[in-house]
């Protein structure tokens, strides 16, 4: 990758000085997107009907309104909304997300630490799942365009975009739950799962996870698919491809030695974005499926008005996000020579 570089060109070294100037320009425009994004999120939940005291108030007759008054000083409802958000970014700042309003009032993060593994382990390996199927899907659809396999996979494709999530959840449960009985429909492992010896257990984990990992890979598998299919389809037509078939060259060695490469360029960039997908999408399988992951942590927090964990996951799904868009325009810089980053 060629780099301009103080009025000279300079080759893109993955470990030298260029990425790291790269790598801390893009770190220092994420601080007011990241800033952006709070101030709307905090504005956004703020504006939700409902408060936080509402819980603890609204059902209880014995409550008064003296308590109702000493509880929203408790959580600093009292004070102007720019005020609560200030508070809220001083804490964050020391990255401190401050106290759950729930019962047990225990540190947001603590929380978050108990949770936020199963959720990334589920979303990595549906990740892991779409590039493993969609990409070959792709590249043999667009290689064999108009056979029945393209047409198959055309309609698998659509079926996935128009399938809704927790549709598809609840059939797949129905199916494979509760008439075959092949596959637990909730939590992360059975009843006896500790008198289970240790392959036991882990063949139990496995069990539990391949429906949620399946209802998050099915949507994203549609989508990356197509985008490679129609990416290859462009690429193949090139006439650097007709020319290393007019060389003599091996079919494979045209497709996957000299075509694929540039076909993936704009999926790499796809990977990134999709990143905020799988986030949201962590929300309603796990909620359906009885995960106690990041995703029913949030769903919970919404019905119970906790503001404190609701920025706390958003802020780290900004995070998340941010840092997927900047990892994928690395490797997709990376990828392609061409590119250029000018300082």
């Amino acid at each position: 990758m060629s780099a301009q570089y103080k009025g000279r060109t300079h080759r893109f070294a993955p470990t030298g000085g260029l990425l790291f100037y790269y790598l801390i320009k893009r770190f220092a425009s994420m601080i007011p997107l990241l800033l952006g994004i709070t101030v709307i999120s905090f504005l956004v939940i703020h504006l939700a009907p409902g408060a936080p005291t509402g819980l603890q108030t609204d059902l209880n007759p014995k409550i008064t309104a003296e308590a109702r008054v000493r509880l929203e000083k408790i959580y600093a409802l009292d004070k102007p909304l720019h005020t609560q958000y200030l508070l809220w970014l001083k804490r964050l700042i020391v990255l401190d997300l401050g106290n759950s309003f729930s019962m047990d009032g225990r540190p947001v993060t603590d929380k978050i630490i108990e949770r936020i593994p199963i959720t990334i382990l589920i979303n990595a390996l549906s990740m892991f799942l779409i590039i493993l199927i969609a990409i070959p899907i792709g590249v043999i659809s667009a290689c064999y365009q108009d056979s029945f396999f393209d047409k198959f996979t055309t309609v698998f494709v659509f079926i996935g975009f128009a399938v809704p999530t927790f549709w598809l959840a609840l059939l797949l449960m129905i199916l494979f739950g509760v008439n075959l009985g092949w596959l637990p429909i909730s939590g992360l492992k059975s009843l006896n799962y500790e008198y289970l010896p240790a392959f036991g257990m882990l063949m139990d984990r496995a069990k539990h996870l391949i429906l949620p990992i399946f209802v998050s890979a099915f949507g994203g598998l549609a989508g990356l698919s197509r985008y490679t299919r129609s990416n290859m389809l462009e690429v193949i037509r090139q006439d650097y491809i007709i020319t290393a078939r007019s060389k003599g060259l091996a079919e494979r060695v045209v497709i996957f030695k000299h075509a694929l490469r540039n076909a993936l360029l704009p999926v790499i960039t796809i990977l990134g974005l999709s990143v905020p997908g799988l986030i949201g999408g962590s929300v309603i399988f796990e909620t359906i499926f009885a995960i106690p992951g990041m995703g029913q942590l949030f769903y919970m927090s919404v019905m119970a008005r906790d503001y404190p964990v609701i920025m706390g996951i958003l802020v780290i799904g900004a995070v998340l996000t941010l840092m997927g868009n900047l990892i994928a325009d690395i490797s997709y810089a990376l990828a392609d020579p061409r590119i250029k980053i000018v300082k």
